[in-house]
Parts: structure tokens; C-alpha cells; sequence
């Protein structure tokens, strides 16, 4: 009898372990799912700012930092020999850097790895601004085929030899090409009496040469190599933002591409200039709005055009007018900072008069990255809906505010739903505009 209850006993004993056995399985795994998912892979801070990751744990975590003295949590030095903390988990920007985070469970689960950037503290003035954007490319750009005759074909030659749509030639027989009229003039002089033209082409990254034979047009009366090309763009964006001291700017939130070939434009050089908004075409289900401008040269806004970048156009401003909604510097907010909600843009609807409309932000999209499609954003304001039906083409780079923080950027409308878009966070254009400087070591 005793036998048994000592079995009965140890059999339950041996229920009870593999129960608590299973349940502290259970809850590790499912800790560290959410350690997973709720931990991003990169986080931004600004020098001396606080960031909570309210994390509910039943464990301790062990976190090891690749460097010392960048960054804390819950007031404790992040470094190389790493820390038992549990959660939430305050961190503190002490210095400007780049640290590595390592979350282990237990010390030896691996869980997470975070990279932690810390920026020096920055404000800028917000835009607004409808501006005037002109382009020279770098060289001139492929953006057709024209065919010759050529016996009992149509041909274009320098198709035949390999020159694709979107490749930019920036040198004719040795001789740098300028614009389109010095382009078309380089071939004429070159190809006299058919002879062989040397190009040198740019695609993407690489430089590459060829040979051409051109042919006699009898349209024309000319030799041709079978070619349409285009050397600038101009068209109508917002102004974001820009630093007082500087004058370094961003605007558009996105590259310029060639209409034809969908290609980035290399720029040569560019301008922007004033614009007045003269007149707007709404946007509707399945066709684009659009802003109509002329542009006010030699006076107002005018500066350079340096870079042509995914995250937008940036330069230096040589003027612009005092705001009219904001007489100081606004801080950034960073990635972590922009929260699903109201917010506001800046724009123009007519002539160059800045107005601010309400905005939601319906969805953050947490990237890992820079990318130009950030937020989900959408248009509330019955007014500027009634004007433009959302958000229209000349509207991108309109700044977005939430709280007193100037968060980022329009970039892109939904063709079939025009009150919604993307934006995009304005750390990416600060650092991409060089105000925002990234350090990979220090």
C-alpha cells in the first residue's frame, strides 16, 4: 500500500515538473518572440535625448554594448561586458556615436540585435515654399530610338551598337558633351561624310565606349545615329526645410527621373527658383492631381541644386523670405518620435501665400533603413480636399508637422485613392543633406 502511494507520488511529482518544465518553455519562447518583434533592428537618438522600449518581462536580459560611454540603460553604462536589466528599458543618448546592443535571455539565448545611432541635437527651419526646379543633366540622356531607313530597314545605329534608353552620353569624339544644341552640333561635325563617332557613355556607375556609324537621313539631309535625346528637366516640388546658418535645404523627398525613361538624372548643375501656383488640377480616382506654377526668376528663393538622391533634392539657398507661420527653428522629430495620429503639412494652393492643413498618420512603417515611403499619410482637411482632391504632383516635400516637431516630408500620392500617400521620415533628409552626419567608427 505504501508502494503505491510512493508511486502515486512521484508520478504526480513528475506531472508537476514537466508542467512547470513546459510552462517556463512556453513563456521563453514567447518572450523572446516578443523580444523579436518589438525590438527594431536600428534606432536613432539625438545627443542627450531618452527613448522608453516598454517591454513587459518576467526574465532578466543581458545586454552587451560593441563600445563604452555612447549610450545607457536604466541608467546603467552600456558596455562590452554587458549588463543584467529587466524590462521597460530606458535608454539615454550620453554621446555621439554608433554602439551595437546584444540581447541575450538568461545570457545565452540569443534574442535581438539592435544598432543605436546617436546624432548631434539639430533644428531647421521648416518650408513650405512652392518652388521652381530646374535641371541640367550631365550630358545629355537617351530617351528614344529614331529609326533610319537603311535599304529595305528601319535602323538606328547607335541602338544596333548597344546604347540603351536612359544611358547619359557625356563625351562625343573626345570632346565633353555641354547641352542638346552642343550635343546635336558634335555629331554633325563628327559624322561628316560618315565617318565613325567615338561616345562615351554613362550607365549607373559605369562608364562605357562605343562606336557608332552613323547614316545619311534623306529627310534630313544629314547623317544620323538614330537617337532622341533630352539635357534638363523643370518642373514645380515644395521646399521642406532649411538651416538658417547654412542654407543648406531639402526638398521633394524623392529623385528627379527623366519622364521617358523613368532613369534618375544626373545633375550637372540646377537651380530653383520662386514659384507662383497659378493654378491647381484636382486629383481624382485613377488620374493624378497636379500644381500649374510659373516661376519668378532673380528674385525671392533661388540657390543651387547639388544632389539628386532618393530622399530628395538638396542644396544651398542664397535667400528666402522670413516664414510667415514660423519665426524660430523647428526640432526634428526622429523615426521613433512619429506616432499614428493628427498632424499638419505646409503648402501652397495660390501664388506663394504658405498655409498649413490637417493630416493623419494612419500607419508608421518602420524601415531599418532610409527609404522615401516611411508613413502613410492621409489628407483630412475638407478645404485643401476640396481644392486639390488630395495630395497632387508639385505637392511632394511639403513638410509634415506633429507637436512642435518638424517630422518629415509628402513624397507619393495613392493613384487610386488621392486623399492618401507616403512620407517620409526627416531623418533621412538631414542625413542625406549632410546636417544629420552618420559616424560608421568612432
Amino acid at each position: 500500500m505504501n508502494d503505491k502511494l510512493v508511486q502515486n507520488s512521484r508520478k504526480w511529482q513528475n506531472i508537476l515538473l514537466v508542467f512547470v518544465l513546459s510552462l517556463a518553455i512556453f513563456l521563453t519562447a514567447a518572450f523572446s518572440w516578443q523580444m523579436f518583434f518589438s525590438i527594431s533592428p536600428k534606432l536613432t537618438l539625438l545627443e542627450g535625448e531618452e527613448y522608453l522600449l516598454d517591454l513587459s518581462s518576467p526574465f532578466n536580459m543581458h545586454i552587451r554594448g560593441s563600445q563604452e560611454g555612447i549610450l545607457q540603460v536604466n541608467d546603467q553604462n552600456v558596455c562590452p561586458k554587458g549588463s543584467r536589466l529587466s524590462g521597460p528599458l530606458s535608454f539615454k543618448a550620453v554621446k555621439l556615436g554608433n554602439v551595437t546592443l546584444d540581447f541575450k535571455l538568461f545570457g545565452f539565448i540569443p534574442l535581438r540585435q539592435m544598432e543605436v545611432l546617436v546624432l548631434p541635437e539639430k533644428r531647421v527651419m521648416p518650408g513650405g515654399h512652392s518652388i521652381g526646379i530646374k535641371l541640367q543633366a550631365e550630358g545629355v540622356m537617351v530617351v528614344g530610338y529614331n529609326l533610319i531607313a537603311d535599304q529595305d530597314r528601319l535602323v538606328s545605329p547607335a541602338k544596333e551598337e548597344g546604347i540603351k534608353l536612359g544611358d547619359v552620353i557625356v563625351e562625343i569624339n573626345g570632346r565633353p558633351v555641354e547641352d542638346l544644341m552642343g550635343a546635336a552640333e558634335l555629331i554633325r561635325e563628327g559624322s561628316e561624310g560618315g565617318r565613325t563617332l567615338h561616345l562615351k557613355v554613362l550607365r549607373g556607375e559605369e562608364s562605357l565606349d562605343f562606336h557608332v556609324n552613323p547614316l545619311y537621313c534623306q529627310e534630313n539631309r544629314s547623317e544620323k545615329i538614330g537617337l532622341y535625346i533630352r539635357d534638363s528637366a523643370a518642373g514645380v516640388g515644395t521646399l521642406t526645410f532649411y538651416e538658417v546658418e547654412t542654407g543648406i535645404y531639402g526638398a521633394l523627398g524623392h529623385v528627379i527621373s527623366d519622364v521617358d525613361t523613368n532613369s534618375p538624372i544626373d545633375i550637372k548643375n540646377g537651380q530653383i527658383v520662386r514659384a507662383d501656383i497659378v493654378n491647381i488640377r484636382a486629383a481624382r480616382r485613377g488620374y493624378p492631381g497636379e500644381k500649374s506654377g510659373v516661376f519668378v526668376e532673380g528674385q525671392d528663393i533661388m540657390g543651387s541644386i547639388e544632389k539628386n538622391t532618393a530622399a530628395g533634392i538638396f542644396g544651398t539657398l542664397d535667400h528666402v523670405d522670413d516664414h510667415p507661420l514660423y519665426s524660430q527653428p523647428l526640432s526634428i522629430g526622429l523615426s521613433q518620435d512619429v506616432q499614428e495620429g493628427p498632424a499638419t503639412i505646409l503648402t501652397v494652393l495660390e501664388g506663394d501665400l504658405i498655409e498649413e492643413f490637417d493630416i493623419e498618420i494612419q500607419k508608421v512603417i518602420p524601415q531599418g533603413g532610409r527609404n522615401n515611403k516611411d508613413m502613410v499619410i492621409r489628407i483630412t482637411d475638407e478645404r485643401l480636399l476640396k481644392q486639390s482632391g488630395g495630395i497632387v504632383q508639385g505637392m511632394s516635400g511639403s513638410p509634415i508637422i506633429q507637436g512642435d516637431k518638424i517630422v518629415g516630408a509628402v513624397t507619393h500620392v495613392f493613384v487610386n485613392d488621392p486623399p492618401r500617400g507616403y512620407g517620409i521620415f526627416m531623418e533621412g533628409m538631414l542625413i542625406e543633406s549632410g546636417l544629420l552626419e552618420v559616424l560608421d567608427d568612432l
